[in-house]
């Protein structure tokens, strides 16, 4: 199952952690998994190459762990990650499952 955990601190603060596989389908066939990889990876990398803010990412297999400060606008690109991923997990329960904290 592939975990999203999202933290909003503040109006221009946020981070999200992504961990796990969905087991959908066979390594190189999950469409869930590469749902949401891509999404994740869109956020990132429009928050820190076009909107030009500074962020700590770790990154590894299963793993994607992205934190900022200082950006209202990239906030709610991080809102628009999760709400994407809280359709997925709609569709696909079993598969994905979305926690945000304040």
């Amino acid at each position: 199952m592939i975990r999203a955990r999202f933290r909003f601190p503040s109006a221009d603060t946020a981070s999200f952690r992504i961990t796990g596989h969905a087991g959908f389908a066979e390594h190189g066939e999950d469409i869930v998994c590469a749902a949401v990889s891509s999404a994740a990876y869109l956020t990132a990398n429009t928050v820190t190459e076009i909107l030009g803010v500074e962020a700590s990412a770790e990154v590894r297999e299963g793993y994607l762990d992205f934190a900022f400060t200082g950006s209202e606008a990239a906030v709610k690109l991080v809102q628009g990650l999760r709400l994407h991923l809280e359709q997925l997990q709609a569709e696909h329960p079993k598969h994905v499952k979305v926690t945000t904290e304040v």
